[in-house]
């Protein structure tokens, strides 16, 4: 009787497992179709066409085998290295410019206690919630050498307006200006979100052991924003990297090829010149990079865990 029971309980635990894979199995299976529909077909379809020579202006039957000839090309390509150079340093000055200014704002709109928080929080996410392109159109009247706000306020003063979108020197910092002012409050309210994690008791702790506002921020605040912070990282990166709306909008790449990022470029080389083969060479390309990037910043957050 004993040896029956034995025998029945496993069995029976492994019909309850059963069931719950079943179950399991019915949930995902929405989610998994949408992921493979709309991101691994994709991905595997901009491998392929990479391997190719083939025009966008042309039926997929006349694609022609390349290989790898256009990764090789790429690695010659004088275009390709100047707008990896320019997004180089466009993620550069975003992520050095947005993260301790995220975090700053960050702390400012949620230790002080005011009613007004709350507002202030609205009004700082609401660059965020606004469409792109209607944002770009905007500063693009801005950034207007002649009748342009920011041109009058440096003649207000005695000063000669830089040319923001007709100089290289000036073209790429500009945009990176637009760049943080629109996801300023994205990153800000991630702080607060960061914020609202640490116990309140450790800030009473550090009080009592006599430490001010500056002692706490480094021993306490910062510390325990790590993650946050790398998340926020990963997140700065990626979305530098991709940018592409503001570029198409305000400066087309130029002048003189200074605001050409990857993204602009792989758009031209696909929809402007028709050479698609290259294009998803460059696409696919940039996807190792930023899986890369993600991989390194998500391998940084388990070792600081």
């Amino acid at each position: 009787m004993t040896t029956t029971t034995a025998g029945r309980a496993p069995s029976a635990r492994r019909r309850a497992a059963r069931r719950r894979g079943g179950a399991a199995v019915v949930f995902l299976s929405p989610a998994m179709a949408v992921i493979v529909l709309f991101v691994v077909v994709p991905i595997g379809l901009t491998f392929w066409i990479s391997l190719h020579e083939w025009s966008m202006f042309t039926p997929l039957g006349d694609m022609a085998w390349r290989g790898l000839a256009n990764y090789q090309e790429l690695l010659s390509d004088k275009d390709f290295f100047v707008a990896l150079r320019n997004t180089l340093m466009y993620v550069l000055l975003v992520v050095v410019i947005t993260l301790p200014l995220s975090v700053a704002l960050g702390m400012l709109l949620y230790f002080p206690k005011s009613a007004a928080k709350g507002v202030a929080r609205a009004v700082l996410f609401s660059t965020y919630v606004v469409p792109t392109v209607a944002t770009a159109i905007v500063w693009g009247a801005l950034y207007a050498p002649d009748y342009g706000p920011f041109a009058q306020m440096f003649q207000a003063v005695g000063l000669s307006a830089p040319s923001w979108l007709s100089e290289p020197s000036t073209a790429l910092v500009s945009l990176v200006i637009f760049h943080v002012w629109q996801m300023i409050g994205y990153y800000t309210i991630l702080v607060i979100a960061g914020l609202t994690q640490i116990p309140p008791d450790l800030y009473e702790a550090a009080r009592i052991d006599g430490a001010g506002f500056w002692r706490q921020t480094i021993s306490v605040t910062l510390p325990l924003l790590r993650r946050t912070t790398l998340f926020m990282t990963l997140i700065t990166i990626i979305n530098a990297i991709q940018v592409f709306d503001p570029v198409y909008i305000l400066t087309q790449g130029g002048p003189a090829e200074s605001t050409s990022v990857v993204s602009f470029s792989i758009q031209r080389e696909a929809f402007q010149y028709g050479m698609a083969g290259q294009a998803s060479a460059m696409a696919f390309s940039l996807l190792i990079v930023l899986l890369a990037v993600a991989g390194l910043v998500l391998a940084a957050m388990r070792r600081r865990s």
